[in-house]
C-alpha cells in the first residue's frame, strides 16, 4: 500500500476515523499528517516513510473490525524508494479530518431513511404483516412514522407473502425480533465476508454460505 492509497483509504472513511480516535490520537494523526505535506514539498521519501509508519501506529488504536484497521492488517507500506504522496492529496485529508463529526442522531436518522427506501411489502397491502397472532414470525418489520410497517421484500417469495425459510433463520439469528433495524443493515448493507450485499445473495450464494455469514457476526459482538 502506497502512502497516496493510504491517504485515500483515510479520506473515504474520514467520519468513522474520527469518532474512532480519541483526542490525543486525533492530534497525533493531524500533526503526522502535516509532517508527511513537508516531506512531500520538500521531495523527501524517507520523511515520507516516516510519517506513513507513524500513521499506521496512530491508526492501529481504531478497533480491529473497522475498515480501516482490516485493509492496513492485510498490506504493508510498499512504495518504491522516490513514492511521493501528491499534496493536494494530503491536503485534501487535513481538511476532512479536521470537520467535526456528524451527529450521531443524523447518522441514524439517515440510516433509518436508507433502509426505509428499500423495496418492502406494507401492513397496509398485506394485514397479515401488522404484528398479529397471524403475522409469520422472523420477519423484519420497519416501521416508519409517515407510511407504517413496512416488510423488507427481500424476505419473500416473488410475488407472495411467504417468507423464504433461510430469511427466517438468518433473522432468528440476528434477533430481528429485537432490533429489525439492525437486521435490517446486516441484509441491505455491503458485506466483505460474502462479497456483496446479502439480500442481493439470496439464491446466488448457498443459504448455508450466509447463515455461516451472519452466525461469525453473532459471535463478534
Amino acid at each position: 500500500m502506497t502512502s497516496e492509497e493510504l491517504l485515500r483509504l483515510l479520506e473515504s472513511h474520514w467520519t468513522t476515523v474520527i469518532t474512532g480516535l480519541d483526542g490525543d490520537d486525533l492530534d497525533l494523526l493531524a500533526r503526522t499528517l502535516r509532517e508527511m505535506r513537508e516531506a512531500a514539498a520538500a521531495q523527501n521519501p524517507p520523511g515520507v516513510a516516516r510519517a506513513v509508519r507513524g500513521l499506521r501506529r496512530t491508526l492501529s488504536a481504531l478497533p480491529p473490525d473497522h475498515p480501516v484497521s482490516e485493509a492496513l492488517g492485510g498490506h504493508r507500506y510498499a512504495a518504491g524508494p522516490r513514492e511521493l504522496p501528491r499534496l493536494t492529496t494530503i491536503d485534501a485529508v487535513i481538511d476532512v479530518l479536521g470537520t467535526p463529526p456528524p451527529d450521531p442522531a443524523d447518522l441514524l436518522r439517515a440510516a433509518r431513511l436508507r433502509l426505509l427506501a428499500a423495496p418492502a411489502l406494507t401492513a397496509d397491502d398485506h394485514p397479515e404483516l401488522r404484528g398479529g397472532p397471524d403475522t409469520p414470525a422472523g420477519l423484519i418489520r420497519l416501521r416508519d412514522p409517515d407510511r407504517g410497517i413496512r416488510c423488507p421484500g427481500f424476505q419473500f417469495r416473488a410475488g407472495t407473502v411467504e417468507p423464504l425459510p433461510v430469511v427466517r433463520r438468518i433473522n432468528e439469528l440476528l434477533r430481528a425480533d429485537r432490533d429489525p433495524w439492525g437486521a435490517a443493515d446486516w441484509w441491505l448493507g455491503g458485506n466483505r465476508w460474502l462479497g456483496g450485499v446479502p439480500a442481493d445473495l439470496l439464491g446466488v450464494l448457498p443459504d448455508e454460505q450466509l447463515e455461516r455469514a451472519a452466525a461469525e457476526l453473532v459471535r463478534a459482538l
